[in-house]
């Protein structure tokens, strides 16, 4: 019983010990292949190495081709440091082949400087390509909407510009530094400012150049990503006369507010006007109240004995006399003009 016990524990080791060899030379034939790549491109990388890439849930063979490249380029570049970059949510691969785009340049980009930008969504790749070969950025952006920049010169005289502006990436203020957009919108203004500054509009077609260099010499590019190397006026068109717009609405507005004030004065002399004939017709009702006493008065006399017969004949002869030369006086209807 003894031996058959021995015999049975001498079976169950070799069994296992098989399959840990079996699973040992699975998991060696998977790696294999990258191993023998890297032992013979000089970017030497152990099966433990590998295995624990495997457990990480990292691509080995990112890692493996990014240290070979890498090795090849002469950047000196770990696997452990690759494999952290990829698990801080990085593109080693982007960052190696930006490093080696650099070191051909003469460009400093240090393996932490590349990792910073990159994990910062910047695409480093495109950077360092954008600094060694300058890009070309549209003032305005047609993408926006916007097709010119619309300026106002001194004489009111609207032009429209495009301009283009040539830039390269500064790798010392990518991370921090402002976009295109901000560029556009600085270039932009400064177009506005220049055109602004300018007496005439006809200057500025003469010499387009000086929008330019007065859009240059205000450092645009300070805190952005970019460095600013020249700036061209593509096109410039004259658009329509602001200020003689704004002349001739003004003197529509003036026009407007003066007919208004004459409509106020004529609106005051007409009621003043009503005034006056308001209290001629009440000084006519007092004159007539005044001239119905008259027979009262003369009807008071007669009863106190204060006024006779003949007095009373006198009066109304003087009252003839009176309408007669009125009557003589006015100007008879033939005569009147």
């Amino acid at each position: 019983m003894n031996t058959l016990a021995a015999v049975d524990g001498w079976t169950v080791f070799w069994i296992a010990l098989g399959v840990i060899v079996l699973v040992l030379l699975i998991v060696m034939f998977n790696f294999v292949g990258l191993y023998v790549r890297a032992l013979v491109s000089g970017a030497h990388v152990t099966f433990a190495d590998l295995i624990g890439m495997r457990i990480r849930n990292v691509n080995p063979l990112v890692i493996v081709n990014s240290r070979i490249q890498a090795m090849r380029a002469g950047l000196r570049v770990s696997s452990s440091e690759m494999e952290s970059h990829v698990l801080a949510g990085g593109n080693v691969m982007r960052v190696i082949n930006a490093m080696i785009a650099a070191n051909k340049a003469n460009i400093d980009l240090p393996w932490n400087v590349a990792t910073v930008i990159d994990l910062a969504g910047r695409d480093i790749l495109e950077a360092v390509q954008t600094s060694v070969n300058p890009k070309v950025i549209d003032v305005p952006n047609p993408a926006l909407g916007r097709m010119t920049i619309d300026g106002v010169a001194k004489n009111g005289v609207q032009l429209k510009v495009k301009a283009r502006v040539t830039v390269r990436t500064n790798i010392k203020s990518l991370v921090g530094g402002a976009t295109e957009e901000t560029i556009i919108a600085r270039v932009g203004e400064g177009i506005v400012t220049a055109i602004g500054s300018a007496v005439d509009h006809s200057d500025v077609l003469e010499n387009p150049d000086h929008i330019s260099k007065a859009v240059l010499a205000k450092g645009l590019d300070a805190n952005t990503a970019f460095e600013i190397l020249s700036i061209d006026i593509a096109d410039i068109d004259v658009g329509e006369n602001i200020g003689a717009k704004l002349q001739a609405d003004q003197a529509a507005s003036d026009l407007r507010r003066f007919q208004a004030e004459a409509e106020q004065r004529r609106a005051m002399a007409v009621a003043h006007e009503q005034e006056n004939i308001a209290k001629q017709a009440e000084n006519r009702a007092a004159v007539v109240l005044a001239e119905a006493e008259v027979p009262r008065a003369i009807a008071e006399a007669f009863r106190s004995g204060n006024l006779g017969v003949m007095d009373y004949y006198k009066l109304k002869n003087v009252q003839a006399d009176t309408s007669m030369r009125e009557a003589i006086a006015r100007p008879s209807d033939g005569n009147k003009t």
